[in-house]
């Protein structure tokens, strides 16, 4: 489990769920935008409930681990949206986007194949 200190705050969520909500957040000032989430976490009381928060340029998250009893909170859903979420906001360089076949650049070779 991680705890996410955030807004003068403290949010306990699952490690997996903290590390793509920090690197979600990181995406988003790069990209200078900010987007809402919803992501599971612990109460005090040890319950599970859902906090909203807002990410982007501004966000200032600390996460920490945290030694707990408590069962570690998964949601591979959200993990997976917020991964993809991140992998858009990242700039890919112009090769990666365009679908090169090797055979497509033959006549690109220098010298020319005879």
């Amino acid at each position: 489990m991680d705890r996410i200190r955030y807004a003068g705050g403290e949010l306990l969520t699952g490690s997996e769920i903290a590390e793509a909500v920090v690197a979600y957040a990181a995406a988003l000032g790069r990209s200078n935008s900010a987007a809402s989430i919803d992501i599971p976490v612990r109460t005090n009381g040890g319950t599970t409930r859902r906090a909203h928060l807002l990410v982007g340029p501004a966000s200032q998250l600390v996460t920490e681990p945290v030694d707990t009893d408590l069962e570690e909170l998964v949601d591979a859903a959200l993990v997976a949206e917020l991964r993809a979420a991140t992998t858009a906001l990242v700039p890919h360089p112009l090769v990666d986007r365009m679908q090169i076949d090797d055979a497509d650049t033959d006549e690109l070779e220098w010298p020319p194949a005879r």
